[in-house]
């Protein structure tokens, strides 16, 4: 790939605060990762207004949200027809897997960063991600 589209699409994902760019076309690919800090477990809680969720609380005051590490592909369950690892109202333990993300064709577990419930899962089964995507909300 030439050069000067290498740094043009550097100045794109950098105008657009990209964490992370990956362009194919024929048989060029490239990948651009730039040195983003990352989301630690403090900074994943926000304040959020109340409301009710499916067997959740019904004043939740504080959300935890679980953001995805990279881009790739989401995935509820070990393998297609299998049980989801959580479901909405399923309490969680830290370091419970919560999904599979594939990328780069290896499979990553997410696992839970506190103990909670799943209060809401944002993202549908098979959907691609981009890094920092919200995936779930515990409580």
């Amino acid at each position: 790939m030439d050069l000067r589209k290498v740094k043009k699409l550097i100045e794109l994902a950098e105008e657009a605060g990209l964490a992370e760019l990956e362009v194919t076309s024929g048989d060029e690919s490239v990948r651009i990762a730039l040195a983003r800090p990352m989301a630690g477990p403090s900074d994943v809680v926000a304040d959020v207004p109340p409301r009710v969720v499916a067997r959740a609380p019904a004043s939740v005051a504080k959300a935890t949200w679980v953001p995805a590490p990279m881009a790739g592909t989401f995935y509820q369950a070990p393998n297609p027809g299998a049980e989801p690892f959580v479901r909405v109202g399923d309490a969680v333990q830290t370091g419970e897997v919560l999904c599979i993300i594939e990328s780069m064709k290896m499979m990553h577990e997410i696992k839970a960063p506190v103990d909670g419930l799943i209060v809401d899962i944002l993202v549908a089964d098979g959907e691609p991600i981009s890094t920092s995507d919200r995936l779930f909300e515990l409580s």
